[in-house]
């Protein structure tokens, strides 16, 4: 189901829902019936995706009900004796359930936050005798992962487990996945009665933005108004707890809440906020909340803990962060490769091209910049570097908007080596690459090679590259080891509409190197260390460095970070180990640890990393291109089976969505996995978000259900049933007459519907 479909399901849940009565039991209820809208199977039809979007998206954490039959909505308590209403949801609707219960525990460490939700709702809008399946949405930002969804329901429980998939296909899969939009993740549970209590329990883990020393925390928490409850079944209470611990050695200061937080906690380097209150109404406002490490200057940290007792690593962990302060900025020689083939026609190309025309507007006089369009050839801004003066930059507006035409086939290769060549002879200035593409090629490993041995010979100028991709139809795996290679930056967008804001963020970190060429230098060495990630990348004022990893044996008691300032002076910084305590550190830095080891997998094609990632996404709980999320459903006095290490799915569809494993259900769920590009896709010039493939099966299905929609609207409509309770025999006699003949003029409008379609499908 599309964004666009889910915000319409909606949008019918909403007027579905019209058809429950609480006048007998709340006061609050109004005394009049509310006016019932005619229920429509085809209401979609006229449904305005941008306006439904906005308002039926979910914006904070939610329950609904999956309505196929809308005979079924009524209040389970007692029945309301609405009139009938014919046909079938298709798409089935989506009615938002009440909510009686919300808590939310937030941990943050460093720039990593781990979320534990639990919310109680009800199942207000079926009736009792029947049931339903119900969706859990959850909206979560960009970086952000679902570690695991446990529900309760009645006697039954439900609980996500990861599993390892063998043989895993490695191309694109965008029919088969939990994410509306690539930031709402949802789960579908099986047939729930009405009236039922649904306690949900969701973890999940997301990235804190940093900018200018602050760290930023947001979460999407605006509840709409009609998941309120009609009827209070006890005492109202919001929770929000906040705790934040970023080690021993640092001082943290709390800069702005959105919520009224109450400080239970202050010692060094942690702080703890609660937020208990009992309300009316659900959050209308999401939760923001920032702080800041209080340094001037550039700062480090070195802490080392044992592992936890079930990983199956048991070297020790350390994990090492650097940053930023306020610090001359380096000159940048930097150098745009823009892919404009043929799929980046329209918004995807618009929204690029106006990226980098502000990245260009927000260079320093003393920069250089030149720009590189691609499809199967190359296109350059100019043979040379230009330095960024008023008149540079105004040509470069002039020559984009004449050349960034979408047309052609993809090459990485020959830009990637143009530029390459380009800034081979930079002395003084910081050479630096921004790559972007929404497409994937043959040779990308190819491509990862000779860079990794042009970079080795490299004695003076590095150049850095950092990478974007837009969609899922790239190898985000390959742009992934393109900037770890090259020490930058790697970004994504999986939706036009975020394209500009993403792109401006890694424009700023390209822009804002402080700290370059950073190495760690020992006391002595360690037996079998192993960093992550291998090449350091330069410290920006908008990007912290994180470095993590194992270790066997005794760890040096003194480490030394040094670099290259842009003055040229050389930064030198001691630091001795420190205990983490209570920093989990094996999965605060897991979700970076797992793309690299991927990556790297892919590179290499090795079987061994494969299965590496696969037992450390199982171990923390974070997905990876090697496993698979399952939802596993116990009766409540049973203990749920263990099933990771005893059943294993297979990714070419071999394995049902629904099977059992020692009497338990066990569900496949939707793939969260994005793939290793698509190269069909890429070569047919299939836009971002668009099928390579449609069917024309489906428009005599259209045209014929069309009609039998547009029968059952004219003959079974809201207004028909009760304009019929109200008339005579005589009356009633015309009435059936007159919806016998329009009925024919129905089928008619069929006939001309199928017409049309079968001139479509042969033409």
């Amino acid at each position: 189901m599309s964004a666009d479909e889910f915000a319409s399901s909606v949008e019918l849940g909403l007027r579905l829902a019209k058809r429950i009565r609480y006048a007998k039991y709340s006061s609050a209820s109004p005394a009049a019936p509310p006016q019932l809208q005619a229920i429509s199977r085809s209401s979609s039809a006229h449904y305005q995706p941008a306006a439904a979007a906005a308002s039926s998206m979910p914006s904070a954490p939610m329950l609904y009900a999956v309505i196929k039959d809308p005979a079924i909505v009524d209040n389970p308590d007692i029945c309301s004796y609405q009139p009938y209403v014919h046909g079938r949801c298709d798409p089935p609707a989506l009615i938002p359930l009440e909510m009686h219960a919300l808590s939310l525990h937030i941990s943050c460490f460093f720039d990593t936050a781990f979320l534990t939700l639990q919310a109680r709702w009800r199942l207000h809008c079926v009736t009792a005798s029947k049931t339903c399946e119900c969706r859990i949405a959850l909206p979560i930002n960009h970086q952000a992962s679902v570690l695991g969804v446990e529900v309760d329901v009645a006697e039954t429980s439900y609980a996500t487990q990861m599993v390892f998939s063998h043989d895993k296909a490695t191309q694109h899969r965008p029919h088969d996945t939990l994410f509306l939009k690539h930031h709402i993740y949802t789960v579908t549970l099986p047939q729930v009665h009405g009236g039922s209590f649904v306690n949900v329990t969701a973890n999940w883990s997301q990235k804190l933005l940093f900018d200018k020393g602050l760290f930023t925390l947001h979460i999407p928490f605006t509840f709409p108004h009609y998941v309120n409850p009609v009827i209070k079944t006890g005492d109202q209470r919001e929770t929000i707890q906040l705790n934040v611990n970023c080690g021993p050695n640092t001082q943290l200061l709390c800069n702005s809440a959105s919520h009224p937080f109450k400080e239970v906690m202050r010692q060094v380097g942690k702080l703890g906020f609660i937020y208990d209150c009992q309300v009316k109404s659900w959050s209308m406002s999401d939760i923001s909340f920032t702080y800041k490490v209080s340094s001037s200057d550039i700062s480090s940290g070195l802490f080392l803990q044992s592992p936890p007792v079930n990983d199956v690593d048991q070297r020790g962990m350390f994990c090492l962060y650097i940053f930023p302060g306020n610090r001359k900025v380096f000159r940048k020689s930097v150098i745009f490769v823009v892919d404009i083939s043929g799929s980046m026609l329209g918004s995807p190309l618009d929204s690029v091209k106006n990226a980098v025309l502000a990245a260009l507007s927000g260079l320093d006089k003393q920069d250089n910049f030149n720009i590189v369009a691609f499809n199967e050839e190359t296109n350059a801004f100019s043979q040379e570097m230009e330095p960024a003066t008023e008149e540079a930059i105004q040509n470069a507006h002039q020559w984009i908007n004449k050349n960034f035409t979408a047309e052609g086939g993809t090459n990485f290769f020959r830009p990637l080596n143009q530029a390459l060549e380009m800034l081979a002879t930079t002395s003084e200035l910081v050479p630096q690459i921004v790559f972007i593409t929404d497409g994937s090629v043959l040779d990308e490993r190819q491509i990862c090679n000779v860079l990794s041995d042009h970079f080795a010979e490299a004695r003076s100028a590095f150049t850095r590259i950092s990478t974007f991709g837009i969609g899922t139809y790239c190898n985000h795996y390959f742009l992934k080891m393109l900037a770890h290679l090259g020490r930058g930056q790697y970004d994504a967008s999986y939706d036009s509409e975020s394209i500009e804001y993403r792109m401006e963020r890694i424009f700023d970190a390209a822009s804002s190197i402080i700290l370059a060429n950073i190495k760690i230098e020992t006391s002595a060495t360690t037996d079998k260390l192993e960093i992550y990630p291998r090449h350091i990348p330069d410290l920006t004022s908008t990007t912290p460095v994180f470095i993590s990893g194992r270790y066997s044996g005794k760890f040096p008691e003194f480490v030394k970070v040094t670099g290259e300032l842009a003055d040229g002076s050389k930064f030198t910084q001691d630091m001795k180990p420190l205990p983490a305590n209570d920093i989990p550190l094996d999965k605060v830095f897991a979700r970076r640890d797992i793309d690299l080891l991927t990556a790297n997998a892919w590179l290499t094609q090795s079987k061994q990393l494969e299965e590496k990632v696969a037992r450390l996404s199982m171990q923390t709980g974070f997905p990876s291109e090697y496993t698979h999320m399952i939802l596993v459903q116990t009766n409540n006095d049973e203990k749920a089976p263990d099933v990771a290490k005893s059943i294993k799915i297979l990714g070419n569809g071999e394995v049902p969505k629904v099977t059992d494993f020692e009497g338990q259900k066990i569900i496949l769920m939707g793939d969260t996995s994005i793939g290793f590009g698509d190269l069909a896709s890429t070569a047919s010039n299939v836009a971002p978000g668009r099928d390579s493939t449609k069917s024309s099966e489906p428009i005599l299905v259209k045209a014929a259900s069309n009609c039998c929609s547009a029968f059952l609207d004219r003959c079974c409509c809201m207004c028909f049933i009760q304009a019929l309770s109200r008339v005579n025999d005589q009356c009633a006699v015309a009435f059936t007459q007159l919806c016998s003949a329009l009925a024919c003029v129905g089928c008619l409008s069929c006939c001309f519907d199928l017409c049309d379609s079968c001139s479509e499908l042969c033409g």
